[in-house]
């Protein structure tokens, strides 16, 4: 894997790793959706963003929004309000602390806002990937099954290569995260953040 890696023209990719879902005061915490797999991802990407940067490559951070509507209610998708009844106003609003990145990753070299799954869906993501002569995706975040899937197979479709980061996503349920990972290994290698990082040291 490592010989198809230059650093100059990669990536680290996260998803939706903010304040909202991770800190203990954001939405999710507050509503008690916790999950020890998730809080435990910024300790484990820390290393390899640092070690990518290092090395002259870029971290991104894709940060799922809801766009504040009349009044100040989220405009948000029917199916996500039935499967999160909790979120509200203020909640993934752009420039509030629930949106930000979490602290142990912040400040990211370039953040999108994104309003679905995909990072790359109606998104600057793909025009910064352009400008920066950036083929190579490495990525990890949350959820597995969701936005990191969907992220990662538009990415295939563009022709821009990944590495998914096997223990550097993770889902509410380890089942689920295991099918995917197997789900997309046709698509992508899947590797430890331990190994990408040793290619890259």
């Amino acid at each position: 894997m490592t010989d198809m890696i230059d650093p100059k023209r990669t990536a680290l990719l996260t998803i939706d790793l903010q304040n909202d879902f991770l800190h203990p005061e954001g939405a999710y915490g507050r509503a008690g959706q916790t999950s020890a797999m998730i809080s435990a991802l910024p300790g484990r990407i820390k290393p390899l963003a640092d070690a990518l940067r290092a090395k002259g490559g870029v971290y991104m951070s894709a940060q799922f929004t809801l766009v504040p509507g009349p009044g100040g209610e989220p405009l948000i998708a029917p199916h996500l309000k039935e499967l999160r009844p909790f979120l509200g106003k203020g909640d993934f609003a752009p420039g509030a602390f629930g949106h930000a990145l979490v602290d142990e990753l912040a400040p990211a070299d370039y953040t999108v806002e994104k309003v679905a799954y995909s990072a790359f869906y109606q998104t600057r993501l793909e025009y910064i990937l352009r400008a920066l002569d950036i083929d190579t995706l490495i990525v990890g975040g949350i959820v597995t099954n969701g936005g990191v899937a969907s992220t990662v197979r538009d990415a295939h479709l563009r022709n821009v290569h990944t590495v998914l980061l096997s223990d550097g996503c993770a889902a509410f349920m380890q089942e689920v995260h295991d099918a995917t990972l197997i789900s997309l290994g046709s698509i992508t290698p899947v590797r430890t953040c331990a190994e990408v990082l040793e290619g890259l040291t």
